[in-house]
């Protein structure tokens, strides 16, 4: 029996038609419309003034912490500055996204077409930001930030168009802060 291929059963088959299930697309194995590879975050080079006043609003935190006798908040910032020069020194992987007739696959996620109320690509040269922004239907983290990379931002508009709308977003407070802390 060869295992390599999978038989549905002739009912589902029927009802789904060549449609490829969900498996299939976190797999891989669904026919992408347009992909491309891209490292998974920008990464900016720190200079040794950035680590030393990251460094310093660091300390200060837990000096107030600890001076207000708020221990675990102290412990909190420690770690969290561990994790912070954890991120800032590690080089980002190279991610495969690709666009499927039922959604995004970003690696091993996938986006249903059905839960994204539409998308917006961020694309400006002098500040090197390319990143392809997906508006979910959920409350909580409703954008999810997808890195363009060298891929052409016109193929990918151009493709995304057949399936989601097209609508403008702004950056948020959050991602400005980001960008000039450099993280």
């Amino acid at each position: 029996m060869d295992l390599s291929k999978k038989q549905r059963d002739p009912i589902v088959e029927k009802v789904l038609g060549n449609k490829p299930s969900a498996s299939e697309h976190y797999f891989g194995t669904a026919n992408p419309t347009f992909s491309w590879t891209a490292p998974e975050y920008e990464h900016f080079e720190k200079d040794p003034k950035w680590y030393w006043i990251m460094g310093v609003i660091l300390t200060a935190i837990v000096i107030y912490a600890i001076v207000t006798n708020a221990i675990i908040m102290a412990i909190t910032f420690i770690l969290i500055g561990m994790l912070g020069y954890i991120y800032a020194e590690r080089e980002p992987r190279n991610i495969e996204i690709a666009i499927l007739p039922d959604g995004v696959r970003v690696d091993d996620y996938f986006y249903d077409y059905d839960n994204i109320r539409s998308f917006w690509i961020f694309y400006d040269i002098e500040q090197e930001l390319k990143v392809l922004s997906l508006h979910s239907k959920k409350t909580f983290l409703p954008f999810m930030h997808i890195p363009i990379g060298n891929a052409n931002p016109i193929k990918i508009r151009e493709t995304l168009i057949n399936y989601i709308p097209e609508i403008k977003q702004e950056l948020t407070i959050i991602d400005r802060l980001e960008r000039i802390i450099g993280l």
